[in-house]
């Protein structure tokens, strides 16, 4: 089926932060859009308004007449759906094409020049940035991302001069693979979802796999030092960038103080000296060269990508600040992974020195708690005060003997606490904070306005 003759696009997990840039998408292009998901949120709410038919209960009647035509309808869905989905098992049963969202980003990177930004973190913020470079240029793009802009407010942008397509390469299940890259970014290949790849050589040789689907004429972009060879096809051009390390694009001269971040961005061929970054976060330093590399590379300008950097207010939950007073903070963040979550503690402790910081963390996945148990806890150990929730489990099922005490036990921080996540809030009502970190990929995110109210009364 031609994803651009279709009518209509039925999604399966429709409140995925992916699902959903691509329900903007159809719905942009003028299809008729339904779908469930299991539980409704602020996303899906957006969506619904946008004009998208969602509902909540796996229900076959519940599938709208207009839908029920393989010929004119398409079925996307999630990995995250469990093969025994009943709305998934009638599809399949009556004949309907099914792909999954990294299928159809990959249909739509066949029909333009696709910027495709990888790793195991870095890679929503490095997209972002480039996203947001590239827009607000004489450039322009189109862009796929996996957490909402804030200089936007979504997740998917669209344009109608530009076929150059920002989207975030999911290496989850291989879905990068799909992909048909023009330019690409490999910002970290630290080993992840083990329970999918089964070791960390199979995780590499993934991203290896990525760097081959590189079209001719373009280019692949790593983050110095990575274990990771390329496979790159002829014609393609390998660069490496780095915030402080060196390489083909690098900074240098890095200005850190008063609540600001500038530094001079080094290319192979020029020089662009005090860039300031409109999120001032070291971190940022590093995605950022990834992200001016692209642009650059695409002919944006100097004076643009210094506009474009200060302009830059990041996407939601990436070092979110939520609250911000002389005598409290309370900061946001998606990291889920022990090498993110070290970045985003040392980030903090950097900004806010001699401050204590309490990090409030969700681990995300029982599999992965398992895998990464230790690393976890070294993390954590940075921390000032750990208040450890339980596991949120996403698509999976318990596994025995793995639970947050695991990573609790070996966590070195001078205050460390176990808590169920229903019993935060009245956890953080007794307690004195002074720097709060929350942290996780799960549903933590629920908790930030009442943890935030309870804060902003202290």
């Amino acid at each position: 089926m031609n994803i651009q003759t279709l009518t209509a696009v039925y999604f399966v997990g429709a409140g995925g932060i992916g699902m959903s840039a691509l329900i903007r998408y159809f719905l942009a292009k003028g299809k008729r859009v339904a779908g469930y998901d299991r539980t409704p949120s602020e996303l899906t709410q957006q969506l619904i308004g946008e004009g998208a038919a969602i509902h909540f209960e796996d229900n076959i009647e519940l599938i709208p007449e207009e839908y029920r035509n393989p010929d004119t309808t398409l079925v996307v869905y999630t990995p995250a759906v469990p093969a025994s989905h009943s709305e998934l098992t009638w599809f399949r049963e009556h004949g309907f094409e099914i792909l999954k969202r990294s299928q159809v980003l990959g249909e739509i990177t066949r029909y333009s020049r696709g910027l495709c930004i990888a790793g195991t973190h870095g890679k929503t913020t490095t997209s972002s940035i480039t996203a947001h470079l590239l827009k607000q240029s004489h450039v322009d793009c189109n862009a796929f991302l996996g957490g909402i802009l804030k200089n936007y407010d979504s997740n998917l942008l669209l344009s109608d001069k530009s076929d150059l397509t920002v989207i975030e390469a999911d290496e989850y299940d291989c879905s990068f693979h799909w992909l048909h890259p023009y330019m690409a970014v490999i910002t970290s290949a630290d080993p992840d979802h083990l329970d999918i790849y089964g070791t960390p050589e199979a995780y590499r040789e993934s991203f290896e796999k990525f760097t081959s689907l590189i079209r001719p004429g373009g280019c692949l972009i790593m983050r110095k030092d990575i274990d990771v060879t390329p496979q790159l096809q002829p014609d393609v051009k390998f660069y490496t960038y780095s915030a402080e390390d060196g390489g083909d694009f690098h900074a240098e001269n890095i200005r850190i103080g008063n609540g600001e971040i500038v530094f001079d961005f080094i290319a192979p061929d020029r020089q662009i000296r005090d860039i300031q970054l409109g999120v001032p976060l070291k971190i940022n330093t590093e995605n950022s060269i990834a992200a001016i590399a692209l642009a650059y590379l695409n002919g944006v300008t100097p004076e643009e990508i210094k506009a474009g950097l200060n302009s830059f207010k990041g996407p939601k939950r990436r070092f979110d600040f939520r609250l911000k007073k002389d005598n409290i903070v309370l900061i946001d963040d998606y990291a889920h992974h022990p090498a993110e979550l070290e970045a985003s503690i040392l980030s903090v402790k950097a900004l806010y020195k001699g401050r204590k910081v309490t990090g409030i963390f969700q681990p995300h996945l029982y599999s992965r708690t398992r895998d990464f148990a230790n690393e976890f806890s070294a993390s954590l150990s940075l921390l000032d005060e750990l208040i450890l929730l339980d596991i949120y489990p996403a698509r999976e099922e318990p596994i025995p003997g793995v639970t947050s005490e695991l990573i609790f036990n070996e966590v070195t921080a001078p205050l460390k606490t176990l808590c169920m996540k229903e019993e935060l809030p009245a956890l953080i009502e007794k307690g004195e904070y002074d720097v709060v970190l929350m942290v996780g990929a799960g549903d933590i995110d629920r908790l930030i306005t009442p943890i935030v109210k309870i804060l902003d009364k202290k």
